[in-house]
């Protein structure tokens, strides 16, 4: 029998690839949902191959002793709230990201958090990705050297023809495109380069296409970010391409460089400076949820909790470095206060 039972709090799409990445795993099953929405038990247990209760109220399913973990996959602007009081029921966090929409509030989820005692995993699951994985291997390796420059780059048209455009077009729920989409490419940015960032500076700007003329924010921007170390870094969040999802990643060291899937390094005798080598993993080639590596990252969030340690990686801790940047990428280009 698995141990960890987890309530959802919202029915949408990140949700329902929690629910199937979380009852993959060795330890626990999705045995609760709430939601605004009034929502069948029978359909949902037998869709999700679970016993699911139902509930609309929160504080009803927080008051379930049952329930061990919360996963918060509602709006963006109810996050905070919610992840504090599921940690004050005395549960452990699962937390879509964004963590909030203003610095403030993240510090008051980590107050809440701290004050409980209970383990917590923010969504920026790309951490646990082939490509990152093996990027950071060769890192730690040393066969990139020092890296002195770095750039990841979110290219992702979130139009009309895609779900989370409904929310994402209004600022009071998605903040801004780095706040929203790009936050993946600077938290990969900041897991390649360290987060000792001394300066942030970004700029924005929106396309003329219709199709995002409903957007309440600007749907580009561009940050630049220097590091103590006197290293630079640049990340673009572009959510109004018309192009296919483009996760670009390119970093320059003192022994080698590294663009996408492919590598150079001084590290390794015999490679042809003029050909880059090509490395063999999966791609983050996806906007969609279904995609990205949330049993992985649930996997190690569980062994966390049985070991008393904090999460790897994508802790609340290394999500608040994240979102620091981003809210200070976001006042510079005039978009938050």
């Amino acid at each position: 029998m698995k141990k960890y039972k987890v309530g959802i709090i919202g029915y949408s799409w990140a949700a329902g690839a929690h629910i199937e990445a979380i009852n993959k795993t060795s330890v626990a099953q999705v045995t609760a949902i709430c939601s605004s929405r009034k929502l069948d038990s029978a359909e949902l247990s037998a869709r999700h191959g679970s016993k699911i209760t139902c509930y609309t109220d929160l504080k009803q399913m927080l008051a379930d002793p049952e329930i061990h973990i919360v996963s918060i996959c509602s709006y963006p602007s109810e996050h905070a709230k919610q992840a504090i009081m599921a940690a004050e029921a005395g549960k452990h966090l699962i937390i879509e990201k964004p963590l909030a929409l203003n610095w403030e509030d993240c510090m008051a989820v980590q107050k809440a958090v701290d004050a409980a005692g209970v383990r917590s995993c923010v969504c920026f699951e790309c951490r646990f990705s082939s490509q990152l994985t093996t990027i950071k291997s060769l890192i730690d390796g040393g066969f990139l050297g020092q890296i002195h420059y770095g750039e990841v780059d979110y290219f992702h048209g979130i139009g009309p023809w895609y779900g989370q455009y409904r929310w994402n077009t209004i600022k009071d729920e998605a903040g801004s495109s780095l706040l929203s989409a790009g936050c993946h490419a600077l938290d990969a940015l900041l897991l390649c380069m360290g987060t000792d960032v001394k300066d942030v500076a970004s700029y924005s700007a929106s396309s003329a296409n219709k199709d995002f003329a409903r957007y309440e924010y600007p749907t580009t921007s561009v940050t630049i970010l220097k590091f103590k170390d006197g290293s630079v870094g640049k990340v673009s969040s572009v959510i109004d391409c018309l192009q296919p999802y483009y996760f670009h990643i390119h970093l320059v060291g003192s022994e080698g460089s590294l663009l996408d899937n492919k590598f150079y390094s001084t590290r390794l005798g015999g490679l042809n400076k003029g050909k880059w080598s090509e490395l063999s993993m999966k791609m983050l080639d996806s906007g969609d949820v279904s995609d990205h590596p949330y049993q992985t990252q649930f996997e190690a969030f569980f062994n966390a909790i049985d070991q008393g340690t904090e999460m790897p990686l994508t802790s609340l801790a290394d999500a608040m470095h994240t979102h620091k940047i981003i809210f200070a990428a976001d006042k510079s280009s005039g978009l938050s206060t």
